[in-house]
């Protein structure tokens, strides 16, 4: 049911269908999905999430891509008319989002009822589009991981395989359609530095890649001219999503593009690598 890149070659798929959040992990699996196969459909999700720029980033990676060379069909799904009927943290009118390590029992605070299932819903329905109009194989591309967290029970296998079950068994023609998760076996880490290579193989720019990303579950916004309104988004380095992804940078050895910024203003790459360090060695 699930293939990895050493198993890719054995469904001589032609199409792939992203769920793009606009953060680090997907939009790796992006470019990677440019490079392996025909056409590329990626899907993103308003469902009033607090770091809504990550939408802007989605789009902007799209367009970025697009001057590049690469053609990527890009649609924004909107469902934030849930907004208020959803409890958690990371959506508008939730509590505040915490700050630490995942590991920490109070990041369940960021689980977003059955967010996955909803997601994986509407990508199934645009895979099966695909299949049945192609006549061809088409894949649903995830960007899980080793390193996804037993807090989110959306991100575990069993989920995964029960609700794949549950689409095969539900439509017509959906032998056709397969999951692809070339990071399984990998974490964070992993997907930076396949990013890293990525890059060079499709000859495009790594700072101007994953500058147009967003992993902050807490971004930050500052303006820098009052009198015009004009403002700029800024990650913060605190909150869970934001240490792993620091980390990741930390361990390929170059700053993250990202800007970052803390209640007192714009944070060096110093700074930010300084605090994740006593964060991570906190639970080690």
């Amino acid at each position: 049911m699930l293939f990895t890149d050493d198993q890719l070659g054995k469904l001589n798929a032609k199409h792939a269908v992203v769920s793009l959040s606009g953060g680090m992990d997907s939009s790796t699996l992006l470019l990677k999905c440019i490079k392996e196969f025909d056409t590329v459909t990626a899907l993103s999700f308003d469902y009033g999430q607090k770091h809504r720029v990550e939408l802007e980033r989605a789009q902007s990676l799209v367009d970025y891509l697009k001057t590049s060379g690469y053609d990527v069909r890009y649609r924004v799904i909107k469902l934030d008319g849930l907004t208020d009927l959803l409890n958690s943290a990371l959506v508008e009118g939730g509590d505040e989002v915490p700050e630490g390590h995942y590991a920490e029992e109070n990041m369940k605070a960021t689980v977003v009822p059955n967010r996955n299932k909803i997601f994986a819903s509407i990508t199934q329905a645009v895979a099966l589009s695909i299949a049945d109009k192609t006549e061809e194989n088409t894949v649903i591309a995830m960007g899980i991981h080793a390193g996804d967290h037993a807090i989110y029970p959306d991100c575990r296998q069993e989920f995964r395989d029960l609700d794949f079950e549950a689409f095969r068994s539900g439509n017509w023609g959906s032998e056709r359609v397969f999951v692809y998760t070339p990071y399984l076996n990998g974490d964070k880490f992993t997907i930076l530095e396949d990013g890293q290579w990525l890059c060079d193989y499709l000859v495009i720019d790594f700072d101007e890649v994953y500058s147009r990303t967003n992993t902050s579950y807490k971004p930050i916004k500052i303006y820098h001219r009052p009198e015009t309104n004009a403002y700029k988004w800024y990650s913060d380095y605190k909150s869970a999503s934001s240490v792993e992804r620091v980390e990741a940078f930390i361990k390929l050895g170059r700053p993250d593009p990202v800007e970052y910024a803390d209640e007192n203003g714009v944070a060096s790459w110093e700074t930010v690598v300084e605090h994740v360090s006593k964060v991570l060695a906190s639970h080690e």
